[in-house]
C-alpha cells in the first residue's frame, strides 16, 4: 500500500488524506504541532520543518512526498528529494515563496503583472514609490499570506509608517512594493499538471476576500470565453514552465477587461474547495492522482457551486444543511479570531436556485453581507 508524505498538517492535508482513502491511500503527517487537524485522519511525525532527524523518519515511512502549505523551507524540500519522489519540485516551491521570484518569472512568461520593485532598504523603498506613486502596498517578499506581512502605502506621508512596520523585515525576508490594481473582481484558476505533463484545469472561480483572507468563491465564474481562454493560457504556461506536477492556484485580478497575476500557490487552494461537491473529481484527488503518476479525472463542474469560508468559529450547520445542495466542512479546529476552521459549499443546477439557496442561508446565519455580493454575481 502506498504511503504518501505530507509537509504540513492543516486542514488542506485533511482533506487530502479524506480524499486519498477511495484510492487505497495511507497518509504521513510531518508537522510542528502535535495537535494540527490533519493529526485526526492521518499519524503524524511532530518536529520542525528543518528537523535533519524528523525528516529522515518522515522520509523512512513513506512512499513520495507533497506539502499543504508553502512555506514549507524549500531546503527542506530538496533535501528529500535524496530519499523519495517530492511533488511539486522544490524549484516551484521555492519561487511561489518570494513574491519577487515569482513576480519576475510572470514577466518573462508574457503574463501581465502589476508594476513592482525590490526594496532591500529604505533608500530603495522611497525610489520605488517616486517611480510607481501612490497608492501602493509594501509586502514582505516570503512568509506573507491571507494579508500578513502588507502594508497599504495611501499617500507619501505613509512610507515612514511603512518602513517602521516592515523595514525590519528587509535583511531577513525580503521586501517587495507592488503598484496597487484598482481591479473590479478577483479570479483563480486552479488547474492540475500530472506527472506526464498533462494539464487539466477546473472553470475559473471568482472570489471576495474580507481583510485578506478568503470569504467567498463563486464557479463557474461569469466571464467572457476570450477572457477564461486567457487565464487558462497564463496557467499552463506558468506549469509547464515550472515543470509543475500536482494541482496549484494562479490568483489573478480582472481590471477594465485585461488581467494581472497577483500570485500562485503551489498546493491545494481555498477557492478550489468547491470542486469536493461541485465538480466530477476533486481538486484533493487529482492533486494524488499527479504526484502519483495515475490518470488524472475529469475536472468538469456539476452544476453551479459556491464556497463560504468560516472564519474564526463555526456557525450553525443547519440552515447549510437543510438545503438541497448544501455541504459541511468543519475542519476539527478549536475556535480562534481570524482562524479558517471550516466551509460550506452549496451547489444546486441552475443560478436563480443557488442565489435562492444563498439568501437563506445568510438570512438565517446572520451572513448577508458575505453572500450578497455572490447573489448578485449569479443575476
Amino acid at each position: 500500500m502506498t504511503t504518501v508524505g505530507i509537509l504540513g498538517g492543516g486542514q488542506l492535508a485533511r482533506m487530502m488524506a479524506l480524499a486519498g482513502a477511495p484510492l487505497g491511500l495511507r497518509f504521513l503527517v510531518l508537522d510542528t504541532a502535535g495537535d494540527a487537524c490533519a493529526g485526526q485522519f492521518a499519524p503524524m511525525v511532530v518536529g520542525d520543518y528543518t528537523d535533519r532527524a524528523a525528516l529522515e523518519e518522515f522520509a523512512s515511512r513513506i512512499d513520495v512526498a507533497t506539502f499543504d502549505f508553502e512555506n514549507v523551507p524549500a531546503e527542506s524540500a530538496q533535501w528529500l528529494t535524496g530519499k523519495v519522489p517530492v511533488f511539486p519540485n522544490p524549484r516551484a516551491l521555492a519561487t511561489a515563496q518570494d513574491r519577487l521570484a515569482e513576480k519576475t518569472l510572470f514577466r518573462e512568461l508574457g503574463i501581465p503583472v502589476p508594476p513592482f520593485a525590490d526594496v532591500p532598504d529604505r533608500a530603495a523603498l522611497d525610489a520605488a514609490v517616486a517611480v510607481l506613486g501612490t497608492p501602493c502596498i509594501l509586502k514582505t517578499r516570503r512568509l506573507g499570506y491571507d494579508g500578513k506581512g502588507q502594508f497599504r502605502i495611501k499617500t507619501p506621508a505613509d512610507v515612514e509608517a511603512a518602513w517602521d512596520a516592515l523595514g525590519a523585515q528587509a535583511a531577513t525576508v525580503g521586501l517587495i512594493l507592488e503598484g496597487f490594481v484598482a481591479f473590479q473582481r478577483e479570479l483563480s484558476v486552479v488547474a492540475v499538471r500530472g506527472r506526464d505533463g498533462e494539464f487539466r484545469a477546473w472553470p475559473l472561480t471568482e472570489n471576495w476576500h474580507v481583510d485578506g483572507v478568503l470569504s467567498a468563491s463563486l464557479a463557474p465564474a461569469p466571464v467572457d470565453d476570450a477572457l477564461r481562454e486567457t487565464a487558462l493560457s497564463h496557467a499552463r504556461k506558468l506549469a509547464e514552465a515550472l515543470d509543475y506536477v500536482g494541482v496549484f492556484a494562479l490568483e489573478l485580478f480582472c481590471r477594465d477587461g485585461e488581467l494581472l497575476a497577483n500570485e500562485m500557490a503551489p498546493r491545494v487552494h481555498n477557492s478550489g474547495h468547491w470542486t469536493i461537491e461541485g465538480s466530477e473529481t476533486s481538486q484533493f484527488q487529482n492533486h494524488l492522482r499527479a504526484v502519483l503518476g495515475l490518470p488524472l479525472g475529469d475536472t468538469r463542474m456539476l452544476g453551479h457551486a459556491c464556497m463560504l469560508n468560516w472564519i474564526g468559529a463555526m456557525p450553525d450547520a443547519g440552515p447549510v444543511l437543510r438545503e438541497a445542495g448544501g455541504h459541511w466542512h468543519d475542519y476539527g479546529k478549536p475556535p480562534r479570531a481570524g482562524r479558517k476552521v471550516g466551509h460550506a459549499t452549496v451547489r444546486a443546477e441552475h443560478p436563480a436556485e443557488l442565489a435562492a439557496s444563498l439568501r437563506r442561508i445568510g438570512e438565517a446565519l446572520g451572513r448577508q453581507a458575505q453572500v450578497a455580493p455572490v447573489i448578485a454575481r449569479l443575476g
